[in-house]
């Protein structure tokens, strides 16, 4: 039976172009001899009839591509948005929307400001929630927002017959009112007739009130909203997967995280792209919730407009890069939704069978990081497409400093998201991945497990290469993130023969390094210089300070700050503009350049290789 399943064609695959030959299946009798001549004819005779039918090039083609495996075809039939300037659009409120408490803290998304009374036990809810919960308790679960939204999307006009959804918001431990405000926010602002439902996916939490008081709390929604726990606490990306197998009664699933709040008309934009092509993820314009006043306000970044495509730098981290010309240039209006190269990962929509044919998250990602480009990619390389729609807009909180932060739990080990990262660099970057490692050499001897379900994936899904991606998607990262350039060496950067290293202590942008002990944790203490003459740390330089004396540490780009040669025989790193060598302070903890002098301690360093376990 295997024998008569034919080759792929080798021309396919850019190796020559043989004509394709089907193999001949080897007869196979017990105790009868076959002349095997005859057959052969026979095969050719019947090979060359089928080429004049018809079955030529073309056909052969077909049964290649008829190998790989497709998503489902769309059967929604579905209009397309028109814009109608100056005649409110079908999904728009007639009034304006009604206050939770007329006059109440907060309301329009104004910012709530508390006096000094107040402050030890903001203090304590930052540290325990992220965000002040004390405010937070003050404002109306109901409460108003204000429109960001540019004007030109209070006219576009929408197929009723959007697809239902299930709204899947996963939590672990979140304040009571801002995992509230979030629900009621979408019951709110959304038509009913498309929510099918909200499922809650309860990480583990340990908190009482995320407990019976939230059971009978949603009672009131007589089941459309539902809570499901977790037996153990998976993290952020699982927790979605498990949230998927759950919301079975929408057609959509719709992601948002545990601190936000929909906007006005957020639902019919978001979804419509979906309704016309269902291999296409949408998301929404997210916003910034103060996580001190509640105030509202659009992200910075972007082009004049504030529309931004997702990024990331070669490190792995995300960035946003402003709308490009060449996007820009491929629409009609100011307000369609735009093609995206990634997205944050915490706000998104995809149709839930789609998702599943995706495999949904890669089940080897744990609990946070690295999962918003692993699905941007998937989607991206595989046949889909990622867009950001300007009119559908929600709000996120951010977590302010001092948040004693979520621990991961202990059977997880130590690095899981650069562990994520580097299994997303391996399964998607092809040879792409090289510029990684360069970035974060620490992670090459990272063990990130078996990662041959997802290759297999992409082989039977005829998934694109990433340099495609690169070119047709993601043609503008470059310009912004250049290629890194080969490291010369990296490590921690050691006094020679002591305890002490150089250490940003995580500033960044103008920052001066000082002198720490030693803690071979890599982190502010792991540098690299490449073949540019950078010292970097991620996307930062060290370089001379204002004085002209101390060590600062700035954002660069591939062609700045090329200061530094380190000599490794010599213990010696030289500072190239000024030929001075680079020297410390024990005493001061402090970094900085002066005169070369062989004889001096001080100047001599070692770097050593850290490696992440």
């Amino acid at each position: 039976k295997e024998a008569n399943r034919p080759l792929p064609n080798k021309g396919d695959h850019g190796l020559g172009n043989e004509k394709f030959k089907p193999v001949v299946p080897w007869p196979h009798v017990e105790g009868v001899e076959v002349d095997l001549e005859s057959i052969r004819r026979k095969n050719k005779a019947k090979n060359e009839l089928n080429h004049h039918r018809g079955g030529g090039d073309n056909k052969q083609q077909n049964i290649i591509q008829r190998q790989y495996l497709t998503f489902k075809p769309q059967t929604f039939v579905y209009r397309d948005p028109v814009l109608r300037p100056g005649v409110l659009g079908n999904f728009e409120p007639k009034e304006p929307e009604p206050h939770g408490v007329v006059g109440g803290p907060g309301e329009e998304a104004k910012p709530y400001v508390l006096g000094p009374d107040y402050k030890e036990s903001i203090q304590a809810s930052i540290k325990e929630f992220g965000f002040n919960m004390v405010a937070s308790d003050m404002i109306s679960l109901d409460r108003s927002v204000n429109d960001l939204r540019q004007e030109e999307c209070k006219y576009w006009h929408y197929d009723d017959n959007l697809l239902t959804s299930s709204v899947v918001i996963v939590f672990h431990n979140e304040g009571w009112s801002t995992l509230m405000r979030t629900v009621h926010s979408v019951i709110k602002r959304t038509p009913r007739k498309y929510l099918a439902e909200i499922v809650l996916i309860d990480d583990f939490s340990n908190k009482a009130h995320l407990k019976e008081r939230l059971d009978e709390y949603i009672k009131q929604w007589n089941g459309l909203v539902k809570v499901f726990r977790n037996e153990r606490r998976e993290g952020l990306i699982q927790a979605r997967s498990i949230g998927a197998q759950k919301a079975k009664l929408g057609q959509v699933l719709v992601y948002l995280d545990a601190h936000c709040e929909v906007g006005i008309n957020w639902y019919a934009p978001l979804l419509a792209p979906i309704s016309k092509d269902r291999t296409t993820c949408t998301v929404p314009l997210i916003d910034v919730i103060d996580g001190n006043t509640y105030k509202i306000v659009p992200q910075g970044g972007g082009d004049e407009d504030g529309f931004a495509r997702g990024a990331w730098d070669w490190s792995m981290l995300w960035k946003r890069v402003p709308l490009s010309k060449r996007e820009k240039e491929s629409r009609k209006t100011k307000t369609e939704p735009y093609r995206s190269p990634a997205m944050a990962g915490g706000l998104f929509a995809i149709e839930r069978d789609f998702f599943f044919e995706l495999g949904l998250y890669d089940p080897g990602l744990q609990i946070w990081g690295g999962e918003n480009f692993e699905i941007s990619y998937k989607i991206w390389q595989c046949g889909g497409k990622l867009l950001f729609v300007p009119c559908s807009r929600v709000g996120h909180i951010y977590r302010l400093q001092g948040w004693q932060g979520n621990p991961p739990p202990v059977y997880v080990g130590s690095s899981p998201t650069l562990k994520n990262y580097v299994r997303v660099v391996e399964v998607w970057w092809d040879e792409y991945k090289d510029y990684f490692y360069a970035s974060r050499p620490e992670t090459k001897a990272l063990p990130y497990g078996d990662i041959s379900e997802l290759k297999k994936f992409r082989e039977d899904h005829n998934c694109k290469s990433f340099k495609w991606f690169m070119e047709e998607i993601a043609y503008d990262i470059t310009s912004y993130y250049p290629l890194p350039p080969k490291n010369v060496d990296w490590g921690e950067i050691r006094g020679f023969e002591t305890a002490y290293c150089i250490d940003s202590m995580g500033h960044t942008n103008g920052g001066f390094v000082e002198l720490g002990p030693c803690h071979r944790m890599g982190g502010n203490q792991l540098f690299r210089i490449n073949e540019a003459n950078q010292l970097m740390q991620y996307d930062q330089c060290l370089t001379k300070g204002p004085d002209g004396s101390k060590v600062m540490i700035t954002h660069c780009n591939q062609n700045e700050y090329k200061d530094w040669q380190y000599f490794k025989n010599l213990h010696r790193f030289t500072h190239i503009p000024t030929g001075k060598c680079l020297d410390r302070s024990e005493v001061l903890h402090q970094v900085f350049i002066s005169e070369c002098d062989s004889s001096k301690a001080t100047q001599k360093w070692e770097m050593n290789n850290i490696l992440s376990v």
